[in-house]
């Protein structure tokens, strides 16, 4: 509906109320004079019913859950009230003139007790209720709903696990790599063979290594042969005494295979043990 068809919609709806409230309100003002009210208050009476009405359907518009729920009855209770003392009015013929007896609004005492009461507690519970439902609306804080747009960008800033999606298991590293031997070439078993592995930054998905690595992409393997182990193994021990000739020692400062670092090892004992019986015949 366009803005127009609004505002002529409100409009009647205010006319109708109107004219509802000008009916009722000549018989609540009877109402009222009849338990003792005077002019001014007897004119005013009618607001103090039917208005409270329409506060508490103004409020009933504006809270929400239990603060709605208790606008509605406030609304329901004083509607159902004011519906019986216009019931009553019509009832009883006298009230129209202003003939009646003061304080009687029916014949049987039972019933003229309770309407009595049921009239004179109007005013005050317009008071307490009123008071009530001001202070709920004024205090109500509607819930703020997120923007589509924003609610959107949130749902993309979240992370896999928090939008419910599986999330990718982290690769494992790859297995180490055993050394390959190579024909016809001896290797040694204490040299360390590094692979180096290309991690590419902020990479989405880590692919695990599979197959075998290149031979372009292994490291250069240093192969000496036993002559020159030997030259090394005479310069590196030549001025270490002979109870420091150990296989273990000279595999670490050589950096070579035990059985070499042994066969080393017997080579230069035989040799010193030959250079120092040289010395002894010599002497």
């Amino acid at each position: 509906m366009n803005r127009p068809g609004k505002i002529l919609l409100v409009l009647a709806l205010v006319t109708v109320v109107g004219m509802a409230f000008r009916v009722s309100w000549n018989a609540l003002r009877d109402i009222a004079t009849a338990i003792g009210a005077d002019g001014t208050a007897a004119t005013l009476y009618p607001f103090v019913v039917d208005g409270l009405m329409a506060l508490a359907l103004v409020a009933a518009l504006v809270l929400s859950g239990e603060a709605r729920r208790f606008a509605l009855r406030v609304l329901a209770a004083y509607t159902i009230a004011s519906l019986a003392l216009n019931y009553v009015h019509g009832l009883v013929p006298e009230l129209h003139g202003g003939s009646v007896d003061w304080g009687r609004l029916a014949d049987w005492n039972p019933a003229n007790w309770a309407l009595v009461l049921l009239a004179t507690s109007l005013p005050v519970g317009s008071i307490y209720f009123g008071s009530d439902l001001v202070a709920k609306v004024l205090h109500h804080r509607p819930p703020i709903e997120p923007i589509p747009d924003e609610s959107a960008q949130i749902d993309v800033n979240r992370s896999m696990a928090e939008q419910g999606e599986p999330q990718i298991e982290e690769a494992t590293a790859p297995p180490a790599l055993e050394t390959a031997p190579v024909d016809g070439v001896e290797v040694d078993d204490s040299i360390e063979v590094r692979v180096p592995v290309a991690v590419a930054a902020e990479a989405p998905r880590l692919r695990r290594a599979t197959g075998r690595v290149p031979d372009a992409a292994r490291s250069p393997r240093t192969v000496r042969t036993p002559e020159e182990l030997l030259a090394d193994a005479r310069t590196i021990t030549e001025e270490w005494p002979v109870k420091d000739l150990t296989g273990e020692r000279i595999r670490k400062a050589l950096r070579t295979s035990p059985a070499k670092a042994r066969v080393l090892r017997e080579t230069l004992k035989a040799e010193r043990t030959a250079k120092a019986a040289a010395e002894a015949v010599a002497s």
